[in-house]
């Protein structure tokens, strides 16, 4: 778990940590990038009187106060994970739909390249990069016949 004190987090801006808001936090904090649906599963284990539209309210509220961010990382619902970890990208495997977090500073030289060519801020916490990751990559080589080989038969 991130040491971070969220009480104090929602106390200073008005608010208090309600039985369900703590079990979202520490449901996001242990599932990393989770789904609503992923969280709820989560929650209820403890709460099981707990529905998704709490779920919902409670992840826009901790979004609006800044302790939870969320990405899309594909066709369905947003993901969500701490703020207070460090802004990332995120990388997603297409074929094994694993997610890697980058740091944005690898993407340093495109945001400056569109900050200076269009005028554009971008919002790298919310950026997902589609591809193959290094294990599914190795994997997909392995299986095509070597390209500098003639086919059999042939």
């Amino acid at each position: 778990m991130v040491s971070t004190d969220w009480k104090s987090d929602l106390r200073q801006r008005g608010y208090r940590l309600t039985p369900q808001r703590q079990l979202v936090l520490e449901a996001v904090d242990a599932l990393e990038h989770a789904t609503p649906d992923d969280i709820l599963c989560e929650v209820r284990k403890t709460a099981s009187g707990v529905n998704i539209s709490t779920v919902y309210r409670t992840l826009e509220l901790l979004e609006e106060l800044g302790l939870v961010s969320h990405a899309h990382l594909g066709h369905g619902a947003p993901t969500y994970h701490l703020a207070d970890r460090h802004h990332h990208l995120h990388l997603v495997c297409r074929d094994c739909s694993g997610v890697i977090e980058a740091d944005v500073e690898v993407a340093a030289e495109f945001t400056g390249k569109l900050r200076e060519t269009f005028g554009f801020e971008t919002d790298m916490k919310h950026f997902a990069i589609f591809g193959r990751c290094g294990d599914c990559a190795a994997r997909k080589r392995a299986e095509l016949p070597d390209a500098g080989e003639p086919p059999a038969g042939g």
